[in-house]
């Protein structure tokens, strides 16, 4: 496959434009083609009118004359396909693997170890999509929380009830193989050449039990409301883990438990295992007119039906520590995302449309190690701690409110909530409340001066409609579970931390990966027991 790279089009030009600009830039004659496609998109919106920014796709009848036209420009480049293959190895693994937790890491590791011929069984400590949507619109409704089926926990992890995004920093080969997989199960076309691909939180529930359904349909178990309460181990290996349903036989355990599963790390560090703390953040989620967004990205061509819906990334360094947006939901809503009753949390979320009125993202500043004296127990108490005082502050709203203040007051101190053309969209309602004050002070300090630093980038975010809810506390794990080379855990064999409660991922995309590389390490040690 040939792809042209940096194709520039105005607003009106049609793709077809595209196609044939490709065309010449790369001198293929168009009767060598045998098939064509938009690759990726983008907007380039730096220099006042928008443009549409394309990289064209294009295979040959012949593929073997593709070579020929790669070099016609800088722009153009040959792309192979992704050879994804894994051999199995020759020691035998007498009982099945087992893998920890059912989000992107621990599905996409128990795809391939049972299109490998493994049959694992699938360990989640919530329930099956179905009665996880149920028990998540219950608490919505509510404000009754099951700590066991909620927004953090049950089949496809906390990524199932965000804005599906797949976009990533990695770089990994691992990454199209995921995107073929999600788009075998129904996932939309666009992924495949969107430059900030999501599949949306609606249409990603039924891709991830499709998946699951293969799982099973290879000879995978899943277990779902069980949950991983102990490991066994004999000479510094593992032979069996416990589980709220009885002992397993174990010898390769994919640990892949979501970065919410306090009592789980709790277990691992009373069984004598060592975690290391590990960079995460605190802050808030902002929530601002999408329209508004738009104008400030788009500027005299927001609103155009050519332009996709308005998104932004934004950081600034303050001192040591550093501000930044993350999960940024065009058109979305703030959703209570509690796992532990008395805590408030806050998360976003997107459907695959982003029709909604607001943009919101998280806010947020990094914390480290050095904040806790390297103890992981006083990071995860640390958290606990700010999603308590969120609950105690948002109480006024009922159960599970959440805290919320204009951003100006916010910079000023103010703790003051009018509300305006900005609806606040959390799900369990509002609270007015003085946000500076549930977080350290130097914490505070510093989101204000990341706040007006957004301002001379995004006109119009610290505008006083614009709101803070609080507090966003889960953005990756506080914790990491050392592994060496091999994959396996530096202080337990037949252990295998994976993904971003483990430590080793942040998103949908690179998650999946992990939980593929961890995978694909059991395969190539091992092979399956017949029967």
């Amino acid at each position: 496959m040939i792809l042209v790279r940096d194709i520039r089009l105005s607003l009106s030009d049609k793709e077809e434009r595209a196609y044939e600009q490709a065309l010449r830039i790369a001198r293929i004659p168009r009767g060598k083609v045998a098939h064509w496609g938009v690759s990726r998109l983008s907007v380039d919106a730096r220099h006042g009118q928008p443009k549409l920014v394309y990289t064209v796709a294009v295979t040959l009848k012949d593929e073997g004359e593709e070579p020929a036209f790669a070099g016609a420009s800088p722009c153009v480049a040959l792309q192979g396909k992704t050879d994804f293959t894994v051999q199995n190895g020759a020691e035998l693994l007498d009982c099945p693997p087992v893998v920890c937790g059912l989000g992107p890491a621990g599905l996409f590791a128990g795809l391939l170890l049972a299109r490998q011929g493994f049959r694992p069984i699938l360990l989640e400590r919530g329930p099956a999509l179905e009665e996880r949507v149920k028990a998540v619109e219950h608490f919505s409704a509510t404000g009754q929380l099951d700590p066991n089926a909620n927004i953090q926990f049950g089949e496809g992890g906390a990524g199932t009830f965000s804005d599906g995004k797949l976009t990533t920093r990695i770089g990994d080969e691992l990454c199209g193989f995921v995107t073929q997989t999600l788009l075998a199960h129904g996932a939309p076309a666009e992924i495949a050449w969107k430059q900030k691909p999501h599949v949306g939180t609606d249409l990603l529930r039924g891709v991830i039990t499709s998946i699951r359904k293969e799982i099973e349909a290879l000879g995978g178990q899943v277990w779902f409301s069980t949950a991983l309460t102990g490991l066994v181990q004999n000479g510094g290996r593992l032979t069996a883990v416990r589980t709220t349903r009885g002992e397993i036989p174990c010898r390769a355990l994919v640990f892949a438990p979501g970065h919410s599963a306090r009592d789980t790390f709790e277990m691992l560090m009373n069984s004598g295992l060592t975690l290391e703390c590990k960079p995460f953040s605190v802050g808030f989620r902002a929530e601002h007119l999408q329209s508004e967004i738009e104008k400030s990205l788009y500027h005299a061509a927001a609103g155009h039906p050519a332009l996709p819906r308005g998104e932004y990334q934004l950081s600034q360094h303050v001192g040591s520590r550093c501000v930044y947006t993350f999960c940024m939901c065009p058109g979305g809503q703030v959703v209570a995302s509690a796992s532990e009753e008395g805590r408030v949390v806050t998360n976003g979320m997107s459907y695959h449309a982003r029709a909604g009125r607001n943009a919101n993202a998280a806010v947020v500043v990094s914390v480290g190690g050095e904040d806790f004296g390297g103890d992981p127990r006083r990071a995860i108490a640390f958290q606990r701690e700010l999603e308590r005082r969120a609950y105690e502050a948002g109480r006024a709203a009922g159960p599970y409110g959440a805290p919320a203040e204009n951003i100006q007051s916010f910079l000023e101190g103010r703790g003051q909530l009018k509300i305006g053309r900005v609806q606040p969209t959390y799900d369990r309602g509002v609270a007015p409340a003085d946000l500076g004050a549930l977080l350290p002070q130097e914490l505070s300090q510093t989101l204000r001066a990341g706040l007006r630093a957004y301002e001379r980038k995004i006109a119009g975010y610290t505008a006083p409609e614009a709101i803070l809810t609080g507090l966003e506390t889960r953005t990756s794990s506080p914790v990491r579970l050392c592994r060496g080379e091999d994959m396996q855990c530096t202080q337990l064999a037949g252990l295998y931390p994976c993904g971003e409660g483990a430590g080793y991922a942040g998103g949908i995309m690179s998650a999946a990966v992990d939980g593929l590389r961890i995978a694909r390490a059991i395969c190539s040690r091992y092979a399956p027991a017949e029967g």
